[in-house]
């Protein structure tokens, strides 16, 4: 198979399929702009599927009961800790932020035993449905990505669900909004090159924006308004992601066989990793998050959330419910929505479709960030896209759920600010103890005097009850692996899944008070109204510069450095009672340099430590994904400058030329800088060599964007030939 689908297309047989246009003919539906704060429920249409419609009450008890309860109980617990000889102002400050704290890993707790329940007594995936009735897009928006890895990862899955029988169902588009000029051309090398390849039956498109206004949000909603009308759903992938063929084909079973289900999603498992800090994530998102997102199906039912990727959507409830407003102000906190998958989910709730999970259906995956610096890159965009949600929150007619999404998402950034005000509350109170003399008797009147002590006792065993709380999902995930062969047996055995699971915790809590500060830095940037940008994902494996390593981490380092100092001088119990973080902070730039390794991870690998199951045996899928890719790289230099190769290949500069969107002509006096110097250089260069040397970044996109200017650049001689012409004369 693999020989046939990389086989050239016989030009005598068959038309070139790279002459085709690189679109579809529009069908367009319109996107309206939704009002966030203006909504009558009379508007929301009626279930027709009332049948379906099953709220999971049980679920919700436990989950938010349960979590109320463990929290009123911790709560109460912290109180009788500082509660000895009367509760001062920054013990009620201690208190409050406990509560908040423990509040959010209550929740957790309860929704994994939610999940660890269902997971044990779970119905086994839907069989491959022998006919579909609509045709789905299928597509990937990409941004300044390595060509060889989007395009191969489109034909993988393209090839996945051609076998399933269905393949005449699923359209393909590649959603460009790159603004690299080198890698725009290489794009459009990669496609004609994938058209040739999988022949003129294939339709897969290209559409590429001059700016991407809206970011991904935007990309999507271009595609639907020009040729959503044609697709009765699309799914919707991200550079990175990988689906198997009968995965995309139920999902579109699924979607047909509910005629109000407006979103559905799927639990994406990471694959691919090998450094270390990557390969823990792939680990943890294996073992433990299938019990969280579980658990998170379980409570929401129909009242799900998106996470943007990985999942299909009923495309004409999207374009008339879902068109996202610009927030009011500049950004951070105004401007685009930044996480506009949540927005998107609660918005076709609104209006009365479903959104719901289905966490066992397999064959979904994706990469993570192979570093912490990574890591922290795309965290700080999702940080402020989660707090730009507190300004979506009270939105007219949304579901509670929908709000508690939006609550998940903003309390996931502040808890790491409270969690170091709880740790700066408890120094400071050990350090008032310590150096200050108490005031014993106030001016209020009492019988006692007011010392300034914790129950020792009741603390040790407040803190046990914090750090089982906190681990339980994670012992979930644990045995629930055990209890699943193919999973245990994919992992190692039972022995090696215990293994992996203490280095996992382990190393998560030294990473924990990094993040912590991390993350703080992050809401503290975005609250005093710095805007993020979106940088393209670093995705490929690979050692960060260790000088990058020391200048990111040398404040979280001093910050160690200064606690440990600080606690000594107070209390030695201080130090040992912070060990975990200040251990953390001191080795930050040893840890993240360690991490970011490839070959340490490969070496744990070797070891069968944080090994998953599909690195035991590993979908076919992702097989052919990564030799795919490996061989693209191969075939095509991806480092080309455009320019350059515009000017040497004539058909891909015919091609590129029919593929620029038509212009108006331009009018008299109005010129860009970049236009002018572009037209400029060209005009002075006397080889292609000049022009690739003196154009920077804009100049080469103005040009390539130009066809005027792609037709001086196509007259100029490269620099050989220049020699040659100027020794024969």
């Amino acid at each position: 198979m693999d020989s046939l689908i990389l086989a050239p297309v016989d030009s005598d047989t068959a038309k070139d399929p790279a002459e085709a246009p690189p679109t579809p003919v529009e069908n367009r539906l319109s996107m309206p702009a939704q009002n966030l704060f203006k909504f009558e429920r009379k508007h929301m249409r009626k279930p027709l599927a009332p049948a379906l419609w099953q709220t999971p009450w049980l679920a919700r008890l436990v989950t938010f009961g349960g979590g109320l309860a463990l929290t009123v109980y911790g709560g109460w617990q912290m109180y009788k800790v500082i509660d000895v000889g009367g509760v001062t102002t920054l013990k009620w400050t201690l208190l409050a932020l406990f509560v908040l704290n423990f509040s959010w890993i209550a929740l957790s707790f309860a929704a994994s035993v939610v999940g660890f329940v269902a997971l044990l007594s779970r119905r086994p995936t839907p069989p491959l449905p022998e006919s579909l009735r609509e045709t789905t897009a299928v597509v990937m928006p990409i941004y300044n990505e390595t060509p060889s890895r989007v395009f191969a990862a489109l034909q993988t899955i393209f090839e996945d669900v051609q076998a399933t029988g269905l393949g005449r169902h699923f359209d393909w588009f590649f959603l460009s909004d790159t603004t690299n000029p080198d890698v725009w051309i290489a794009e459009e090398r990669a496609f004609i090159a994938i058209r040739r390849r999988l022949g003129p039956n294939a339709r897969i498109f290209y559409r590429r924006r001059e700016k991407n206004v809206g970011r991904k949000a935007g990309n999507i909603e271009d595609f639907v308004s020009r040729w959503g009308g044609a697709y009765a759903h699309m799914v919707v992938l991200d550079a990175d992601s990988l689906m198997t063929g009968p995965t995309i084909v139920k999902l579109a079973a699924a979607m047909e066989a509910d005629p109000d289900s407006g979103i559905i999603q799927t639990l994406p498992l990471i694959i691919n990793r090998n450094t270390l800090f990557a390969r823990v994530q792939q680990f943890a998102a294996r073992i433990y998050g299938p019990v969280i997102a579980m658990g998170l199906s379980c409570w929401m039912g129909r009242d799900g959330n998106y996470w943007g990727h990985n999942a299909i959507i009923r495309t004409e409830a999207f374009a008339r419910h879902c068109g996202l407003p610009d927030l009011r102000g500049r950004p951070p906190w105004g401007g685009h929505i930044l996480s506009h998958d949540f927005v998107e989910a609660a918005l076709i709730r609104r209006a009365g479709y479903s959104v719901y999970m289905l966490p066992t259906l397999g064959g979904s995956y994706e990469e993570s960030p192979p570093s912490l610096i990574d890591i922290s890159i795309r965290d700080r965009r999702w940080c402020q896209g989660n707090l730009q949600h507190s300004r979506v929150l009270f939105a007219h007619g949304l579901s509670w759920a929908s709000r508690q999404h939006f609550l998940t998402g903003i309390f996931g950034y502040l808890t790491s600010p409270l969690w170091l005000m709880q740790l700066l509350v408890g120094i400071v109170i050990v350090f008032q103890a310590s150096y200050f003399k108490p005031e014993y008797f106030t001016s209020e009147f009492a019988l006692f005097p007011t010392f300034p002590r914790f129950d020792a006792q009741r603390s040790l065993e407040l803190f046990a009850l914090t750090m089982g709380i906190l681990l339980a999902p994670k012992f979930f995930g644990l045995l629930v692996a055990i209890y699943e062969p193919e999973t245990r047996r994919g992992s190692g055995g039972a022995i090696m899944l215990l293994i992996s699971t203490l280095f996992e915790v382990v190393l998560s809590a030294l990473l924990a008070p990094i993040m912590m500060l991390i993350q703080t830095g992050h809401v503290v940037h975005i609250v005093f109204g710095f805007d993020t940008g979106w940088d393209p994902q670093r995705r490929d494996d690979g050692s960060v510069p260790l000088m990058d390593i020391v200048k990111r981490h040398r404040s979280h380092v001093a910050m160690g450095a200064l606690s440990l100092f600080a606690g000594f001088m107070i209390s030695p119990s201080l130090v040992a009672w912070m060990s975990p973080t200040i251990a953390g902070l001191i080795l930050a730039i040893p840890i993240s340099w360690l991490t970011s390794q490839r070959w340490l991870g490969l070496v744990f690998r070797r070891a069968g430590v944080l090994v998953t199951p599909e690195e035991t045996a590993t979908p076919p899928i992702a097989k052919r994904g990564k030799a795919l890719s490996k061989a693209l790289a191969r075939d095509e230099d991806e480092e080309i400058n455009g320019l350059a190769a515009i000017h040497a290949d004539p058909e891909l500069r015919a091609l590129h030329e029919a593929w620029l969107p038509a212009r108006k002509p331009r009018q008299r006096g109005s010129v860009t800088a970049d236009r002018a110097l572009a037209e400029t250089k060209i005009a002075d260069a006397e080889t292609i060599e000049d022009v690739v040397a003196w154009l920077n970044r804009g100049e080469r996109l103005v040009a390539l964007s130009d066809r005027a200017l792609i037709g001086m650049i196509a007259r100029l001689p490269n620099k050989a030939d220049k020699q040659e012409a100027r020794a024969a004369e």
